[in-house]
């Protein structure tokens, strides 16, 4: 129970500095959702350092260290790149937003393609995406209060526990609630990861130069990429589709919003690569437990940093190594919760319902909270995936707008919103497909080489979308007969109105 008690510390602590969040504020749509644009260095630097420091950090990266050995590292590698694009990107994005007032990506994709209804179509897919990668935080929650419980409390409980938590403390403070956590969480989650990737390799290997030569020595083969499956080319793929949908992921696009100015990213894009470097003390941990707890297999692999923490070290311990788990799931929890309601009310509910004012756009927003929470949980007790491939197909979906968000960008639109919504929807639909069916690229293209059927099957759908873009948009704006991408889907007043023409942009 001493363990049990500690986590429950932090989870309180938690809920008090979100709640406290919101003092001194009136908190409209524009300070929930976006922090009223006045995030400085480090609070941004705290929300888009979240989607570094998830539970996929204290389970999903450990587990394929654990499970999976050399292949894991494709995690710290598409990280880095996408910090390289995002000191080009994300500094448009935000004068874009900022001029345009805009609340969410779905509105940046409807201003900038002057069509809502496509906005409610990338608002749809944001969701869909993101409810997954909501998912794989309850379960993570779960998993490591009940594991860091001994089991004194079930991951059921822990994961209604935390939904409940998250609920609370975002509607009251919304983005203001995530930035303040943050401060604890990675204070926290530093320590903890720094001390157990040093410590456990020492314990029980002699340090992290001979745990490596045992593994070798035991697993030959084991820390490298194979010859086929977790192959180079699949290595290649993946970390090329993590890269480019790393800033895609709804909630983390309009974190970028809340910045005070662009210099903000340019500096962050220096510095968080350093901070990803501490990625490496989570494979270290991954790696040792090999040798401290063998044995587990397939999705029990996620389990691996917490068995290795609780056949180590006092109960009081493994009650800080669980606070800090908890910590890294409430953080990103909460900004999938916040976005996913204000792209559903200001992006779905406002198109349908375009004299609702902002008020009323508000309040819903705060009301579809605790539904999107209770959705996220129905698909929790589900269970069935690994954190992992959670987390793959959460991106193998949000890349899909890669292709519409990057030919928006330059003063010309080259692409028709018809021809973005097709790409789109293409790609979705591959993805969909293939992830439930279970289909792999070597199923669909058994003729081929191995490199090519070792593809990540989100590449695949890249390529179907960016087919189906070019098709249609050569398409419509021959029917449109102009050549500035002016066909558009339901091209009208724009989410946030008076929308401009593109030649303006």
């Amino acid at each position: 129970m001493t363990a049990l008690a500690v986590i429950g510390v932090f989870l309180l602590l938690a809920v008090g500095l979100g709640a406290a969040a919101r003092r001194g504020r009136v908190m409209d749509l524009e300070q929930w959702a976006v922090g009223g644009r006045g995030f400085g260095t480090v609070f941004v630097f705290l929300l888009l350092a979240g989607e570094l420091y998830t539970t996929f950090t204290f389970l999903g990266a450990a587990g394929w260290a654990y499970g999976k050995g050399g292949p894991a590292f494709y995690i710290l590698s598409y990280a880095a790149l996408a910090y390289v694009l995002s000191y080009w990107l994300l500094p448009v994005v935000w004068h874009y937003a900022k001029r345009h007032g805009l609340l969410s990506q779905p509105d940046f994709f409807a201003e900038k393609y002057d069509s809502p209804l496509l906005g409610v179509l990338v608002a749809l897919v944001g969701v869909v995406a993101m409810v997954p990668y909501l998912v794989l935080q309850l379960t993570g929650l779960g998993i490591i209060v009940s594991t860091a419980s001994y089991g004194h409390l079930s991951a059921h409980a822990a994961a209604v526990i935390g939904a409940v938590a998250l609920t609370g403390y975002v509607t009251v403070s919304g983005i203001h609630g995530s930035a303040w956590t943050a401060v604890a969480k990675d204070v926290l989650i530093l320590g903890v990861v720094v001390f157990l990737g040093i410590y456990l390799p020492v314990h029980y290997a002699g340090g992290i130069g001979p745990m490596f030569h045992r593994l070798d020595a035991e697993h030959p083969g084991f820390l490298t990429l194979r010859h086929s499956g977790l192959s180079p080319s699949w290595f290649a793929s993946t970390v090329l589709l993590s890269t480019l949908g790393f800033y895609l992921w709804p909630h983390t696009f309009a974190a970028t919003y809340s910045a005070k100015g662009p210099k903000v990213f340019r500096r962050n894009a220096v510095f968080m690569p350093l901070y990803q470097l501490m990625l490496l003390f989570v494979f270290f941990a991954g790696f040792a437990a090999i040798i401290a707890v063998p044995g587990l297999k397939g999705a029990d692999g996620d389990l691996s940093l917490l068995k290795a923490a609780t056949a180590t070290f006092d109960p009081w311990f493994v009650g800080v190594v669980g606070g800090a788990g908890v910590l890294t799931a409430l953080v990103p929890g909460s900004l999938l919760l916040t976005t996913s309601a204000t792209s559903l009310a200001r992006n779905v509910y406002l198109v349908a319902r375009p004299r609702a004012g902002q008020r009323e756009v508000g309040r819903l927003a705060k009301l579809l909270v605790p539904v999107v929470a209770a959705l996220a949980l129905f698909f929790t007790f589900r269970g069935g995936s690994s954190i992992v491939n959670l987390l793959l197909m959460g991106y193998a979906l949000v890349t899909q707008l890669f292709p519409a968000l990057v030919l928006s960008l330059p003063s010309r639109r080259l692409v028709t919103a018809w021809g973005a919504a097709a790409g789109i929807v293409a790609g979705v639909a591959t993805v969909a497909t293939v992830t439930l069916t279970g289909t792999t690229v070597a199923r669909l293209l058994p003729g081929f080489p191995q490199p090519v059927r070792d593809l990540n099957v989100g590449v695949v759908a890249l390529v179907v979308n960016l087919a189906a873009l070019a098709v249609v948009s050569a398409l419509t704006r021959r029917a449109g007969g102009g050549a500035g991408g002016g066909a558009g889907v339901g091209a009208g007043d724009g989410v946030a109105g008076g929308a401009e023409q593109t030649a303006s942009q």
